[in-house]
Protein backbone atom coordinates (compact mmCIF):
# COMPACT_ATOMS: atom_id res chain seq x y z
CA UNK A 1 0.00 0.00 0.00
CA UNK A 2 1.30 3.46 -0.90
CA UNK A 3 1.75 5.80 2.03
CA UNK A 4 -0.53 8.86 1.89
CA UNK A 5 2.35 10.93 3.27
CA UNK A 6 4.47 10.32 0.18
CA UNK A 7 4.20 12.77 -2.69
CA UNK A 8 5.99 13.41 -5.97
CA UNK A 9 7.01 16.83 -7.23
CA UNK A 10 9.36 18.42 -9.73
CA UNK A 11 12.99 18.40 -8.55
CA UNK A 12 14.72 21.74 -8.10
CA UNK A 13 18.29 22.89 -7.40
CA UNK A 14 17.69 22.97 -3.63
CA UNK A 15 17.35 19.15 -3.78
CA UNK A 16 20.93 18.73 -4.95
CA UNK A 17 22.42 17.56 -1.64
CA UNK A 18 19.66 15.03 -0.94
CA UNK A 19 19.81 13.66 -4.49
CA UNK A 20 23.59 13.37 -4.24
CA UNK A 21 23.17 11.35 -1.05
CA UNK A 22 20.83 8.97 -2.87
CA UNK A 23 23.30 8.63 -5.75
CA UNK A 24 26.34 7.88 -3.63
CA UNK A 25 25.07 6.12 -0.53
CA UNK A 26 22.10 3.96 -1.51
CA UNK A 27 22.22 0.44 -2.90
CA UNK A 28 19.55 0.72 -5.61
CA UNK A 29 20.91 3.34 -7.98
CA UNK A 30 20.66 3.47 -11.77
CA UNK A 31 22.86 6.03 -13.52
CA UNK A 32 22.97 6.46 -17.27
CA UNK A 33 26.38 6.67 -18.96
CA UNK A 34 26.46 10.32 -19.88
CA UNK A 35 28.72 13.30 -20.53
CA UNK A 36 26.79 15.13 -17.78
CA UNK A 37 26.26 13.99 -14.20
CA UNK A 38 22.64 13.52 -13.08
CA UNK A 39 23.01 16.62 -10.91
CA UNK A 40 23.88 18.69 -13.98
CA UNK A 41 20.36 18.02 -15.29
CA UNK A 42 18.63 19.57 -12.28
CA UNK A 43 16.20 22.21 -13.50
CA UNK A 44 15.44 20.29 -16.71
CA UNK A 45 11.96 18.93 -17.47
CA UNK A 46 11.21 15.29 -16.60
CA UNK A 47 13.04 15.34 -13.26
CA UNK A 48 11.04 14.39 -10.17
CA UNK A 49 11.57 13.46 -6.53
CA UNK A 50 9.49 11.43 -4.12
CA UNK A 51 9.43 13.01 -0.69
CA UNK A 52 7.93 12.71 2.77
CA UNK A 53 8.01 15.62 5.21
CA UNK A 54 10.54 17.47 2.99
CA UNK A 55 12.87 14.45 2.94
CA UNK A 56 13.71 13.16 -0.55
CA UNK A 57 13.30 9.39 -0.58
CA UNK A 58 13.59 8.67 -4.32
CA UNK A 59 14.40 10.39 -7.61
CA UNK A 60 13.68 9.82 -11.30
CA UNK A 61 15.35 11.89 -14.01
CA UNK A 62 14.73 11.38 -17.72
CA UNK A 63 15.38 14.74 -19.40
CA UNK A 64 14.71 14.90 -23.13
CA UNK A 65 17.92 14.97 -25.18
CA UNK A 66 17.94 14.73 -28.15
CA UNK A 67 14.37 15.92 -28.84
CA UNK A 68 11.92 13.04 -28.74
CA UNK A 69 14.19 10.80 -26.63
CA UNK A 70 14.29 10.78 -22.83
CA UNK A 71 16.96 8.49 -21.39
CA UNK A 72 16.45 7.54 -17.75
CA UNK A 73 19.59 9.17 -16.41
CA UNK A 74 18.91 8.56 -12.73
CA UNK A 75 16.67 6.43 -10.58
CA UNK A 76 17.48 5.87 -6.92
CA UNK A 77 15.68 5.42 -3.62
CA UNK A 78 16.39 5.10 0.09
CA UNK A 79 15.93 1.85 1.99
CA UNK A 80 13.08 3.51 3.92
CA UNK A 81 10.77 3.27 0.90
CA UNK A 82 10.06 0.09 -1.03
CA UNK A 83 11.77 -0.16 -4.43
CA UNK A 84 8.56 -0.97 -6.32
CA UNK A 85 6.59 1.69 -4.45
CA UNK A 86 9.20 4.36 -5.27
CA UNK A 87 9.30 3.42 -8.95
CA UNK A 88 5.50 3.08 -9.25
CA UNK A 89 4.87 6.57 -7.88
CA UNK A 90 7.57 8.31 -9.87
CA UNK A 91 6.83 6.50 -13.13
CA UNK A 92 3.11 7.21 -12.70
CA UNK A 93 3.94 10.92 -12.47
CA UNK A 94 6.23 10.67 -15.49
CA UNK A 95 3.54 9.03 -17.64
CA UNK A 96 1.12 11.84 -16.75
CA UNK A 97 3.55 14.72 -17.24
CA UNK A 98 5.55 13.72 -20.32
CA UNK A 99 2.61 13.70 -22.82
CA UNK A 100 1.98 17.39 -22.09
CA UNK A 101 5.16 18.20 -23.99
CA UNK A 102 4.64 15.83 -26.93
CA UNK A 103 5.44 12.25 -27.87
CA UNK A 104 8.66 10.91 -26.36
CA UNK A 105 10.48 7.57 -26.26
CA UNK A 106 11.70 6.88 -22.73
CA UNK A 107 14.79 4.65 -22.95
CA UNK A 108 16.97 2.83 -20.45
CA UNK A 109 20.19 0.83 -20.58
CA UNK A 110 19.54 -1.47 -17.63
CA UNK A 111 22.87 -1.94 -15.87
CA UNK A 112 21.26 -3.96 -13.05
CA UNK A 113 18.92 -6.96 -13.14
CA UNK A 114 16.64 -5.46 -10.48
CA UNK A 115 15.96 -2.45 -12.69
CA UNK A 116 15.38 -4.52 -15.80
CA UNK A 117 12.74 -6.53 -13.94
CA UNK A 118 10.90 -3.37 -12.88
CA UNK A 119 10.99 -1.97 -16.42
CA UNK A 120 9.59 -5.16 -17.91
CA UNK A 121 6.76 -5.15 -15.35
CA UNK A 122 6.02 -1.51 -16.26
CA UNK A 123 5.49 -2.28 -19.95
CA UNK A 124 8.91 -1.29 -21.29
CA UNK A 125 9.95 -3.31 -24.36
CA UNK A 126 13.35 -5.01 -24.48
CA UNK A 127 14.50 -3.76 -27.89
CA UNK A 128 18.17 -4.76 -28.10
CA UNK A 129 21.32 -5.29 -26.04
CA UNK A 130 24.50 -3.31 -25.62
CA UNK A 131 27.59 -5.48 -26.07
CA UNK A 132 31.08 -4.68 -24.83
CA UNK A 133 34.08 -5.65 -26.96
CA UNK A 134 37.77 -5.32 -26.19
CA UNK A 135 41.05 -5.19 -28.05
CA UNK A 136 44.58 -5.52 -26.72
CA UNK A 137 46.30 -2.74 -28.63
CA UNK A 138 49.60 -4.61 -28.95
CA UNK A 139 47.79 -7.24 -31.02
CA UNK A 140 46.19 -4.82 -33.47
CA UNK A 141 47.45 -4.87 -37.04
CA UNK A 142 48.35 -1.53 -38.68
CA UNK A 143 46.30 -0.47 -41.69
CA UNK A 144 47.45 1.36 -44.79
CA UNK A 145 45.66 4.69 -45.03
CA UNK A 146 44.12 5.77 -48.36
CA UNK A 147 45.94 8.77 -49.77
CA UNK A 148 42.81 10.96 -49.87
CA UNK A 149 42.05 10.55 -46.13
CA UNK A 150 43.51 12.78 -43.45
CA UNK A 151 43.01 12.11 -39.74
CA UNK A 152 43.72 14.90 -37.28
CA UNK A 153 42.82 15.96 -33.76
CA UNK A 154 39.33 17.35 -33.27
CA UNK A 155 38.92 21.00 -32.27
CA UNK A 156 35.96 22.97 -30.94
CA UNK A 157 35.56 24.50 -34.39
CA UNK A 158 34.69 21.03 -35.70
CA UNK A 159 31.78 20.43 -33.33
CA UNK A 160 28.96 21.75 -35.49
CA UNK A 161 30.03 19.55 -38.41
CA UNK A 162 30.72 16.60 -36.10
CA UNK A 163 27.14 16.93 -34.81
CA UNK A 164 25.84 16.81 -38.39
CA UNK A 165 27.86 13.65 -39.03
CA UNK A 166 26.47 12.14 -35.83
CA UNK A 167 22.87 12.97 -36.74
CA UNK A 168 23.28 11.44 -40.20
CA UNK A 169 25.01 8.29 -38.95
CA UNK A 170 22.74 7.30 -36.04
CA UNK A 171 19.06 6.72 -35.45
CA UNK A 172 17.46 9.37 -33.23
CA UNK A 173 17.63 7.15 -30.14
CA UNK A 174 21.43 7.12 -30.26
CA UNK A 175 22.19 10.62 -31.51
CA UNK A 176 24.40 13.03 -29.57
CA UNK A 177 23.52 16.68 -30.26
CA UNK A 178 26.17 19.38 -30.42
CA UNK A 179 25.49 20.35 -26.81
CA UNK A 180 26.51 16.86 -25.66
CA UNK A 181 29.50 16.66 -28.01
CA UNK A 182 30.78 19.98 -26.67
CA UNK A 183 30.88 18.37 -23.22
CA UNK A 184 32.45 15.18 -24.56
CA UNK A 185 35.41 16.86 -26.23
CA UNK A 186 37.14 18.18 -23.08
CA UNK A 187 36.60 14.81 -21.38
CA UNK A 188 38.26 12.89 -24.22
CA UNK A 189 41.74 11.42 -24.07
CA UNK A 190 41.78 11.10 -27.87
CA UNK A 191 39.34 12.81 -30.23
CA UNK A 192 39.97 12.81 -33.99
CA UNK A 193 38.22 13.57 -37.26
CA UNK A 194 38.64 12.08 -40.73
CA UNK A 195 38.62 14.35 -43.77
CA UNK A 196 38.76 13.82 -47.51
CA UNK A 197 38.00 15.99 -50.52
CA UNK A 198 34.35 16.23 -49.41
CA UNK A 199 35.31 17.61 -46.00
CA UNK A 200 34.76 16.09 -42.55
CA UNK A 201 33.35 12.61 -43.06
CA UNK A 202 33.92 10.83 -39.73
CA UNK A 203 35.05 11.16 -36.15
CA UNK A 204 35.83 9.28 -32.96
CA UNK A 205 35.91 10.27 -29.28
CA UNK A 206 37.66 8.08 -26.69
CA UNK A 207 38.11 8.39 -22.95
CA UNK A 208 40.88 7.14 -20.68
CA UNK A 209 40.37 4.61 -17.89
CA UNK A 210 42.70 2.69 -15.54
CA UNK A 211 42.92 -0.21 -18.01
CA UNK A 212 43.55 1.82 -21.17
CA UNK A 213 40.83 3.59 -23.12
CA UNK A 214 37.21 3.33 -24.16
CA UNK A 215 36.00 4.21 -27.66
CA UNK A 216 32.91 6.17 -26.67
CA UNK A 217 31.81 7.36 -30.10
CA UNK A 218 32.58 6.47 -33.71
CA UNK A 219 30.62 7.76 -36.69
CA UNK A 220 31.02 8.05 -40.47
CA UNK A 221 28.69 9.85 -42.87
CA UNK A 222 26.36 7.34 -44.55
CA UNK A 223 27.56 8.24 -48.05
CA UNK A 224 31.17 7.64 -46.96
CA UNK A 225 30.57 4.29 -45.27
CA UNK A 226 31.91 0.98 -46.59
CA UNK A 227 35.12 2.73 -47.67
CA UNK A 228 37.26 1.78 -44.68
CA UNK A 229 37.01 5.15 -42.92
CA UNK A 230 35.73 3.69 -39.66
CA UNK A 231 38.58 1.19 -39.63
CA UNK A 232 41.07 3.98 -40.35
CA UNK A 233 39.78 6.03 -37.42
CA UNK A 234 40.08 3.03 -35.10
CA UNK A 235 43.54 2.09 -36.41
CA UNK A 236 44.74 5.65 -35.93
CA UNK A 237 43.30 5.62 -32.41
CA UNK A 238 45.12 2.38 -31.59
CA UNK A 239 48.42 3.86 -32.74
CA UNK A 240 47.89 6.94 -30.57
CA UNK A 241 47.06 4.70 -27.60
CA UNK A 242 50.23 2.70 -28.14
CA UNK A 243 52.18 5.94 -27.87
CA UNK A 244 50.40 6.55 -24.55
CA UNK A 245 51.26 2.99 -23.46
CA UNK A 246 47.55 2.09 -23.21
CA UNK A 247 47.23 -1.68 -23.47
CA UNK A 248 43.46 -2.19 -23.82
CA UNK A 249 40.71 -0.56 -25.85
CA UNK A 250 37.02 -1.26 -25.19
CA UNK A 251 33.93 -0.27 -27.14
CA UNK A 252 30.17 -0.74 -26.77
CA UNK A 253 27.77 -1.29 -29.63
CA UNK A 254 24.20 -2.46 -30.17
CA UNK A 255 23.56 -6.16 -30.68
CA UNK A 256 21.63 -5.41 -33.88
CA UNK A 257 24.25 -3.05 -35.35
CA UNK A 258 25.70 -5.69 -37.63
CA UNK A 259 27.93 -3.34 -39.60
CA UNK A 260 29.56 -2.04 -36.43
CA UNK A 261 30.05 -5.53 -35.01
CA UNK A 262 31.59 -6.72 -38.28
CA UNK A 263 34.05 -3.80 -38.27
CA UNK A 264 35.22 -4.38 -34.71
CA UNK A 265 35.52 -8.13 -35.10
CA UNK A 266 37.49 -7.71 -38.32
CA UNK A 267 39.91 -5.45 -36.44
CA UNK A 268 40.47 -8.05 -33.72
CA UNK A 269 37.99 -7.01 -31.04
CA UNK A 270 36.39 -9.82 -29.06
CA UNK A 271 33.27 -9.79 -26.90
CA UNK A 272 34.04 -9.37 -23.20
CA UNK A 273 30.86 -11.18 -22.13
CA UNK A 274 29.24 -8.04 -20.70
CA UNK A 275 25.78 -7.42 -22.13
CA UNK A 276 23.17 -4.89 -21.02
CA UNK A 277 19.54 -4.82 -22.19
CA UNK A 278 17.98 -1.69 -23.68
CA UNK A 279 14.35 -0.99 -22.77
CA UNK A 280 12.06 1.53 -24.46
CA UNK A 281 8.61 2.90 -23.68
CA UNK A 282 6.80 5.10 -26.21
CA UNK A 283 4.80 7.85 -24.50
CA UNK A 284 2.28 9.32 -26.97
CA UNK A 285 1.77 13.06 -27.11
Amino acid sequence: MISVKLQTRVANPTDQKQIANLMFFESHVHRHLDWRTPLDWLGSPYYWVLEENARVLAVLACPEDPPGVAWVRLFAHTASVDLFQAWEMLWHTARLEIPRHGAVTVAVIAMHDWFGAILADSGFAHTQDILMLELHTVQAEPLARPGDVRIREMTRDDLAEVARVDAAAFKRLWQNPESSLSLALPQASVATVAENERGLVGYQISTANPFGAHLARLAVRPEAQNQGLGAQLVADLVERLRQQDAKRLTVNTQSDNHASLALYRKMGFTESGERFPVYCYDVPG
